[in-house]
């Protein structure tokens, strides 16, 4: 598998990544932790070498996880990620950075972390949400320096609100962070406003998310598709919206002149096609979809008339908002 370098830290990131947010199996339901964990070792045995979870994530459910692969496997790549300490998600424009990320609360987070991953280091440590606004408020940069220097995370990011691009130019243009984990995909361009230009500038490496609109990409989701009770996508693909979806895929399809079978492909390659990015983290709860997916970290993004043509099927809206 093809990697990218994380920009300055040092690290070098294979270009999928896996995504640990559905191992956590509570707001993703139907997970099984014996299909997660065969999931986990296969991508690695396959070459890939970065895993990206959260203490959020079943409640530690998912680093617990992770970490047992990552021990068996030396030289994986582990990043999660800090829960804001007031639970806001995501940060409220009046959170100060004490009432999300007081320095003591990140260090003793930090350490848990660990505690669940058996790691004695943090790849990436980053922080769950984010907010221009704490540069200089607080004492979370100091948190951060004495774990650099503790040697318990080697690198430190910071994961960009929902559909919020814009609110981590400072913080890239500041030097104060190693990465950032940022929603970019066909639908969701934002990041190419300001974002992804910025963090080539300062060396900031990018950490792609939801590159697939949390499935709508994948072509698999028809106006009748249904998701378990308690499932969080009953929200987010709540009222219509599954009907909106659907002109919209048939669209790129026709315009691109590919199969419906094409679609989730061509997503992922047209974020691989930036420059910018490091890595792209794709939720793979079975094998079959890590056998699928790792193929693409080929080192070939789409074509430039392809990554032309879609320019034009930009989406704006926020599903994660409840549906009127």
């Amino acid at each position: 598998m093809h990697q990218r370098p994380l920009g300055r830290s040092g690290l070098n990131v294979t270009e999928i990544g896996y995504g640990a947010w559905g191992i956590g199996a509570d707001m993703w339901k139907g997970a099984q932790d014996d299909r997660s964990l065969d999931a986990l070792r296969r991508y690695v045995e396959l070459g890939g070498n970065f895993i990206d979870t959260a203490m959020g994530y079943g409640s530690g459910h998912s680093e617990r996880l992770v970490g047992q692969v990552a021990r068996e496997h030396p030289g994986t790549l582990v990043a999660t990620k800090i829960s804001p300490k007031n639970m806001g998600w995501p940060a409220a424009p009046g959170t100060t950075a004490d009432e999300a990320f007081p320095g003591e609360y990140i260090t003793d987070m930090t350490r848990a972390s660990l505690e669940r991953l058996g790691l004695p280091t943090i790849d990436v440590q980053q922080l769950h949400v984010w907010n221009d606004a704490w540069l200089g408020q607080g004492d979370w940069q100091d948190a951060v320096t004495q774990l650099r220097r503790d040697g318990l995370i080697r690198a430190f990011g910071i994961s960009i609100n929902d559909h919020q691009p814009d609110n981590a130019v400072k913080a890239v243009e500041s030097g104060v962070v190693d990465s950032v984990q940022v929603i970019y995909n066909v639908f969701d361009q934002s990041p190419q406003d300001r974002l992804l230009d910025a963090c080539r500038e300062h060396g900031v490496g990018v950490i792609v998310r939801v590159a697939l609109d949390e499935g709508s990409l994948t072509g698999t989701l028809t106006r009748d598709s249904t998701f378990p009770e308690g499932d969080w996508r009953n929200g987010y693909f709540g009222g219509d919206r599954l009907t909106q979806l659907q002109p919209r895929l048939r669209a790129i399809e026709q315009d691109l002149g590919i199969r419906t079978d094409q679609l989730a492909e061509t997503s992922l390659r047209f974020v691989l096609s930036h420059p910018a990015v490091s890595t792209v983290i794709v939720g793979m709860r079975s094998v079959r979809n890590v056998d699928r997916n790792v193929t693409l970290a080929d080192g070939r993004g789409l074509p430039q008339d392809q990554v032309q043509r879609l320019y034009a099927h930009r989406w704006d809206r926020n599903w994660y908002q409840s549906a009127e």
